[in-house]
């Protein structure tokens, strides 16, 4: 059994980590602060890109009138054989489940689509770590660029990794993000993967986020989200986030942008005739590769802000802990003084009365 001068380093050795992850937790929640700006500063972006191409879909002819089929190849389906994967985790620690969950839903989807060849770009330092163990790099043959790896590559196994990005989301940029959709993009004009799906943690507020499988190629429809799977957060998580958030000064309601969503939503849809300067068909061709930029980069960004929360959580639920784990080994500490202090008053009382 431990003596009162251990339990008093034990205590000092928490008292040190209690302050530690009360720092992290203050520092999570900045950012988390700062990420939800940038989220929601993204949405009025998104939306207007939605609204400009649900405008030239209505004025332009995309389907061939004699073969029925999409002009754009981003709007062409066909059956899925090869699918690629987008999964979306952290680049560190220390944010609880929010890694394991976006993984465990990769993972569930896998093996889902048992029939179909997959590809994974995994972004974030967590999930590369973890999906190398499970499978292997795709075999690409010099230095062939990665948009088109089918030309060198061999296939040695069902799932296979054909790109990591770790770092991506510490200084995360639209230019980042829209590296990686040219490349996505670009496989699947050339028919070298017959759908994209990205998973990553759908963010709308501390308490209202999820898991999200959603299929970004082929378009299907313009601003309307093909969702292909989705994992709820549990009350147990939202309650334990609503108290971290609680602690440390974070609002739980989301920012009201429904104004600005609703004027984004407005722009270019006047049943008017617009006069383009390039030709519909030209503006759709270049716009729609950047419809996928931006899903890309905003799915990112929402990652991000979820991650923090997540963050912000575990070391709130780590310095609780802490604190209790303080008032245990102090009450222990006491037992064992006290019974220290009885022992030598019994031998003292002892002693006098053999006296």
């Amino acid at each position: 059994m431990a003596n009162v001068l251990d339990l008093r380093r034990r205590i000092r050795s928490v008292k040190n980590t209690r302050q530690i992850t009360k720092a992290m937790k203050m520092v999570a929640a900045a950012k988390l602060r700062r990420s939800q700006e940038r989220a929601f500063a993204a949405r009025p972006y998104a939306r207007m890109i939605s609204s400009v191409l649900a405008s030239l879909v209505r004025r332009v002819d995309i389907y061939d009138q004699d073969t029925g089929e999409a002009k754009h190849p981003l709007l062409i389906a066909r059956p899925e054989k090869r699918v690629t994967v987008v999964v979306v985790t952290g680049d560190k620690g220390f944010a609880g489940p929010f890694n394991a969950n976006v993984l465990k839903a990769t993972h569930r989807f896998i093996d889902e689509q048992s029939q179909l060849d997959v590809d994974l770009e995994i972004v974030g330092r967590k999930g590369i770590g973890v999906l190398r163990r499970s499978y292997s790099m795709a075999s690409i043959a010099g230095d062939e660029h990665p948009a088109h790896i089918s030309r060198t590559r061999t296939r040695q196994a069902r799932v296979e990794i054909t790109g990591e990005h770790g770092g991506m989301l510490d200084k995360l940029t639209f230019e980042k993000a829209a590296e990686l959709a040219h490349t996505l993009v670009d496989r699947y004009a050339t028919q070298e993967t017959d759908a994209v799906y990205l998973v990553f943690n759908e963010f709308q507020s501390v308490i209202a986020q999820r898991i999200v499988v959603e299929r970004i190629l082929p378009i299907m429809e313009v601003g309307k989200p093909d969702i292909a799977g989705v994992t709820e957060m549990e009350r147990e998580e939202r309650e334990e986030m609503a108290r971290a958030a609680h602690s440390a000064g974070v609002s739980l309601q989301a920012e009201d942008t429904s104004q600005a969503d609703e004027e984004a939503s407005k722009f270019g849809t006047a049943q008017v005739d617009y006069i383009y300067e390039q030709p519909p068909s030209e503006l759709m061709g270049a716009l729609l590769p950047r419809y996928i930029s931006t899903q890309l980069y905003h799915a990112m960004l929402e990652s991000v802000a979820a991650e923090q929360a997540a963050r912000m959580t575990a070391m709130d639920a780590a310095t609780n802990n802490a604190s209790d784990m303080i008032d245990a080994y102090t009450l222990t500490m006491n037992r064992l003084r006290q019974a220290a202090i009885t022992k030598e008053i019994i031998e003292i009382v002892s002693g006098a009365a053999a006296i």
